[in-house]
């Protein structure tokens, strides 16, 4: 099964799955009718394909009109739907349709604001793991419409040495050394560090990116001049609006932010229906 389908399948057992009693009362017999999703602010919009297949799955024969792409700027009152279709499909989709475009407006939303705020067009902005369980390949195209870009998507497709792992291997050289030993030449590896002195094994084990993890601002300066190129130089921990540009100014390359999805507040928006 498609993941996406399988996420909008969950969703609308879990809404209705057991039955909607309240619509099944008043519509006895099938209906058609019409639905409008209306912005009730301003916000950049994300998860249209994701609606649009919330009420595919529970009317295959639905008329769907969308004027707008993911990662446009909607305004107060702009109409984002229109769809024609079975009035108890129309009720049924409702509340799913909208908590996966406010979640994800939401996140693109929060995301276009950090992607503006960052003044540092050579610095790279992306997201982090620290997503919704379930809704992760959602919310981070919701990222990417907001402007910014992604980490790894799991645990699978990117190697990252966090201080866990270096705790359990012993070192960071045991680590890296363990992980080359297995990894695809394809592959890159990232070791998080906290101090100097990690920064400079991670340099001599000769990884590819090194994260700077909650280091404060002359410890970022000074390992990014040590490491001089030898290696992506990535900064995580702490990242705010606020500290966004501070942390730019010292010359890391890329900058993960997991406010992008954690932080990320709902947008209002809501459906109108009408009978034919």
């Amino acid at each position: 099964m498609n993941t996406i389908e399988e996420i909008i399948r969950l969703a609308l057992f879990e809404d209705s799955g057991l039955g909607d009693i309240t619509t099944e009362s008043i519509l006895l017999k099938p209906f058609s009718g019409n639905g409008i999703i209306v912005a009730k602010e301003s916000f950049i919009l994300a998860g249209t394909e994701v609606a649009k297949r919330v009420y595919k799955l529970l009317d295959q024969n639905c008329n769907i009109f969308c004027g707008y792409s993911d990662g446009d700027c909607i305004k107060t009152g702009d109409i984002i739907f229109k769809i024609k279709g079975d009035l108890g499909a129309l009720l049924k989709g409702e509340r799913v349709a909208l908590n996966f475009l406010q979640r994800l407006s939401g996140i693109a939303t929060l995301t276009r604001t950090y992607v503006e705020e960052l003044k540092f067009p050579n610095v790279r902005l992306t997201d982090t793991r620290k997503t919704t369980p379930g809704l992760r390949c959602l919310e981070k195209e919701a990222v990417r419409a907001g402007g910014a870009c992604n980490h790894r998507m799991s645990l699978y497709d990117g190697i990252l040495i966090k201080d866990n792992h270096i705790a359990v291997a012993g070192t960071i050289t045991k680590a890296v050394a363990s992980v080359r030993n297995r990894a695809s030449h394809l592959m890159k590896i990232e070791v998080e560090v906290s101090d100097l002195d990690q920064v400079k094994e991670a340099v001599d084990a000769g990884v590819d990116v090194i994260m700077l993890d909650n280091m404060d601002y002359g410890k970022m300066r000074k390992s990014v001049q040590f490491i001089n190129g030898r290696a992506v130089v990535e900064a995580s921990g702490n990242v705010s609006l606020k500290t966004l540009n501070k942390i730019a100014a010292t010359g890391v390359d890329v900058i993960s932010c997991g406010a992008l999805t954690h932080q990320a507040r709902s947008v209002d928006l809501s459906m109108r229906i009408n009978t034919d």
